[in-house]
């Protein structure tokens, strides 16, 4: 689990931890310094059963297309044939199992809002100008659908409205 995480996510070990009782090994990982840890694995001798639901789940913020696409093909070099791209309207997203089955997700929020859940195929073989003006073509009928800016404004103003 610490490689698949390291090596394939890109997570640092930050420490590694005396067992605590009743626990094996911890290791704690982040891929960032303004947090000693985003995730902590805990050696255990067998591991809970899990089945991957998509909406349960972990997800985690990517910067680019560019990021998901080098995330593929990291997860396909380690031999993992669970990635399943997805364009949600509102994030263009690869969900994907670790080595224990638990469900991941790494994302990008796209320039759109549309009503969820919404889930439609993502060929990340075409450029990002290509994936843009297709999610764009199939959200324009759908309920909701609206610049992201346009959106979060008035969600900031509902919330305003309601005192949050």
């Amino acid at each position: 689990m610490v490689a698949f995480y390291t090596e394939v996510l890109g997570f640092h070990v930050t420490n590694r931890g005396e067992p605590v009782p009743g626990m094996g090994e911890m290791a704690f990982i982040s891929q960032t310094p303004d947090e000693h840890h985003q995730i902590v694995l805990v050696q255990t001798p067998d591991p809970a059963a899990r089945s991957f639901v998509l909406a349960d789940h972990l997800a985690f913020h990517v910067d680019s297309l560019d990021q998901l696409r080098e995330l593929s093909q990291r997860l396909t070099d380690a031999g993992n044939t669970s990635a399943i791209p997805i364009n949600h309207g509102n994030a263009w997203s690869v969900y994907f199992t670790d080595p224990e089955g638990n469900g991941l997700e790494c994302y990008l929020d796209t320039p759109f809002h549309v009503a969820q859940p919404y889930g439609d195929g993502l060929d990340l073989s075409m450029s990002d100008a290509e994936i843009e003006e297709l999610t764009r073509a199939k959200l324009s009928t759908q309920p909701e659908f609206q610049p992201f800016p346009q959106w979060r404004a008035a969600m900031s103003e509902r919330l305003a409205k309601e005192g949050r």
